[in-house]
């Protein structure tokens, strides 16, 4: 299993991001907080450039990458956001990129993901499908394979929004982040247990995702026959070594939504933040507001974690409102 990343890694991808991501907004919204009764703070990771906090993840392990890997090229799995992070950064490098995705993903992430130069193909009827495909062929076909979970480097880099939280705020008494690899949550408990910090950390799932969950919560870990949600940023149906390792330890609480509770989080953010967040990025917020009574006392991080729904979903998630 890969080393397990520490703050000195995250401090070391923040010098390796320098001038090319800057610091996103962590905000208030004076509705949000009027409708949550909460002290509520927004991390608006989908103001990165590729809408989503994975191009921190993406540009860290590229820059990495040893001469030969970068001749060869790379190949990844993702829904979206991962794959965008990737094939920007490779973009920048010159590198060849390829990113499997599952069959009917979000039409436009792919598109974004062609914009930024990855050959996408797709593949299989969830992520996982994907992913496992990738790790069958990836070796024969030479190239350096990116997991979206195991790779220190891409925690490391994605942990770097946490120290502009833990920077910017202090006192902080709950953040809440949504969970589908882990990365995002595994880099926020990387800082705050680098920096001894008290905030409680609690993770956000989807009910018809909800493999974490359930192994965090049991003895043992399990794997989910299907991933049917529309938050296709949180839609795993297995744990990652890696990640799950970090969080089994680290974490200190996982919530799980309805595909209900996503879509009302969705309109959620365009109602109290006029923010557009995707179903993942969006699972924080109505967390917050559905456990309100527990979050009372102290300041609320609630992480937005990417803002790239597509249009036909958004559509009906609004004329069902």
């Amino acid at each position: 299993m890969p080393n397990t990343p520490t703050i000195l890694d995250v401090y070391q991808a923040q010098q390796n991001l320098e001038g090319i991501i800057r610091p996103t907004p962590l905000l208030q919204h004076p509705l949000l907080s009027a409708e949550t009764g909460l002290e509520l703070y927004v991390k608006h990771e989908n103001h990165n450039p590729t809408g989503a906090f994975k191009i921190r993840g993406g540009l860290n392990l590229v820059q990495s990458l040893s001469k030969e890997e970068r001749l060869r090229g790379v190949i990844t799995a993702s829904t979206g956001n991962h794959g965008q992070s990737i094939a920007f950064a490779c973009q920048r490098s010159n590198i060849p990129c390829t990113v499997f995705v599952p069959i009917g993903n979000n039409p436009e992430k792919n598109s974004a993901m062609r914009a930024y130069g990855a050959k996408v193909v797709e593949y299989g009827r969830d992520f996982d499908e994907a992913r496992e495909r990738i790790e069958e062929i990836s070796e024969q076909r030479g190239l350096r394979y990116i997991h979206s979970a195991n790779e220190p480097k891409l925690i490391a880099g994605v942990g770097t929004y946490a120290l502009e939280i833990f920077k910017e705020l202090d006192d902080i008494s709950t953040i809440l982040v949504p969970i589908g690899g882990g990365s995002g949550a595994s880099g926020l408990v990387t800082v705050r247990q680098g920096l001894k910090a008290k905030t409680r950390i609690i993770g956000v799932q989807s009910e018809r995702a909800d493999a974490f969950a359930r192994s965090w919560r049991g003895s043992q870990r399990v794997m989910g026959a299907k991933a049917d949600t529309f938050a296709e940023g949180i839609a795993t149906r297995v744990t990652f070594d890696l990640t799950f390792n970090i969080l089994k330890q680290e974490l200190d609480d996982v919530i799980t939504l309805s595909e209900k509770d996503l879509k009302e989080g969705v309109r959620l953010s365009l109602r109290t933040t006029h923010n557009l967040a995707e179903g993942a990025g969006a699972a924080s917020l109505i967390a917050a507001l559905k456990h309100r009574d527990q979050l009372r006392k102290g300041k609320v991080v609630a992480v937005m974690s990417g803002g790239n729904i597509d249009t036909i979903t958004l559509r009906k998630i609004l004329r069902e409102e």
